[in-house]
């Protein structure tokens, strides 16, 4: 008999959205490591693909509706949501938020249903305000089991709860973003792929790269500034030649004046003959091929709970620099030891300057990035953590047996 299906419920290609990236290459590792089921992606409606059902309409405040029907008929061993709060908002005819209280009603639905559910939230703040802490509360609540990216996310929700005098949830799971194993560049393939990118006049040159979505949360500018003054002491120690490299695009028309403004930065630059501009889509072989012929990442970033981008420079083990305190970002950053951290304008400086006349360091940091990577956030380990929550998430349902994860510290 055939085994039942997993269900992946998220946003998905060709949107330019980094959950629909992140799905894309979740759902490769969950078929690979579950060969023996079929795997079925319920998206918006500008989702496309081979078992792809875009459903998800927005514009009717009962979008669930036909996601509940589609999800009883493909009869799932487990369905598996990747939740941002933008990706399930319902906006009435005057503009208002209905703030994810369709997503709720959603679960609560399946809950009823008895169909066992995980939750993959990709914002889980720190500090969490008020919404956020009814949504994680009614969340935790009405599914199986929940998936935080990052251990600090669940001891600082023990403070808030406990300050609320609410019951500290026993179902959330530490299961970290995951990143490619199979992504490996070395030294020898760095100059012909600066010529498939069209870079060939870098042959020579040593790369510090920004690279992802152009968006205003990601400080390019604060790098742009301090740029000049900085490779001209690089390049007096080292005797090298060294260029900063800003790749990537908008997505979001919002972020429209930051996007002009770092472009513009980075062509002033260009016109001194210290940094270029390349524009590409960040998705897909192209996005590790650029990160790869970076000696060293920079991710100066204002909110980051996690990171795609991080991810990326962790499959490819890429030493880097970004910011503290930051969420995820610092978190992975302790975690791995393969990065420095900056807190100003001044240690931002020291780390750049420290990293690039430092090659033993970053091979040192790099080796401990590929620690990091096959031990803790292969897709390959995460896969394997998916199945467990899989099957707690079914044992709940179908034989009565609680879900029960320690709350502090410890997972399963």
């Amino acid at each position: 008999m055939a085994q039942k299906p997993i269900v992946i419920i998220s946003s998905w290609v060709p949107r330019l959205c980094g959950i629909a990236t992140f799905a894309e290459e979740a759902v490769e590792f969950i078929k690979k490591h579950n060969p023996d089921r079929e795997v079925f992606v319920i998206s918006h409606t500008d989702g496309e693909g081979e078992n792809v059902f875009p459903i998800i309409d927005l514009r009717n405040k009962n979008w669930f509706e036909p996601v509940l029907e589609k999800i009883r008929e493909l009869g799932p061993y487990v369905v598996h949501i990747q939740h941002e709060y933008g990706l399930y908002n319902h906006y009435d005819e005057t503009g208002a938020s209905d703030k994810n209280k369709g997503f709720i009603e959603f679960i609560k639905e399946l809950k009823k249903s008895k169909i066992p559910t995980i939750v993959e939230p990709h914002t889980v703040h720190g500090r969490l305000r008020e919404d956020e802490e009814v949504f994680i509360r009614e969340l935790t609540e009405n599914v199986n089991v929940v998936l935080f990216k990052c251990a600090y996310q669940k001891w600082r929700l023990g403070w808030t709860f406990s300050g609320k005098g609410w019951k500290l949830p026993d179902n959330i799971m530490t299961v970290p973003h995951g990143a490619r194993p199979d992504r490996k560049y070395g030294p020898a393939d760095i100059p012909e792929l600066k010529k498939v990118l069209g870079l060939d006049d870098f042959i020579d040159t040593h790369i510090v790269g920004m690279i992802g979505w152009i968006q205003n949360n990601k400080r390019w500018d604060i790098v742009a500034d301090l740029w000049e003054e900085t490779v001209q002491k690089i390049e007096s120690f080292t005797g090298q030649d060294w260029c900063l490299l800003g790749a990537g695009m908008m997505r979001d028309p919002n972020h429209l004046e930051d996007y002009k403004l770092y472009k513009n930065l980075l062509l002033i630059l260009e016109e001194k003959g210290i940094a270029k501009f390349f524009e590409f889509i960040p998705r897909g072989e192209i996005y590790y091929q650029v990160m790869a012929i970076c000696d060293f990442i920079l991710l100066p970033s204002l909110d980051e709970t996690q990171s795609g981008t991080l991810a990326r420079i962790i499959a490819l083990n890429k030493p880097y620099v970004t910011t503290a305190p930051m969420e995820g970002l610092t978190s992975q950053t302790v975690e791995s030891k393969g990065g420095l951290l900056f807190s100003n304008v001044h240690t931002l400086k020291e780390a750049i300057l420290k990293l690039a006349c430092d090659e033993p360091l970053r091979f040192m940091l790099g080796g401990n990035l590929r620690k990091y990577l096959d031990n803790v956030v292969s897709w390959d380990v995460i896969a394997q953590k998916y199945n467990r929550a899989y099957k707690l998430a079914s044992d709940e349902i179908l034989e009565n047996t609680k879900v029960s994860i320690p709350f502090h510290f410890k997972d399963i």
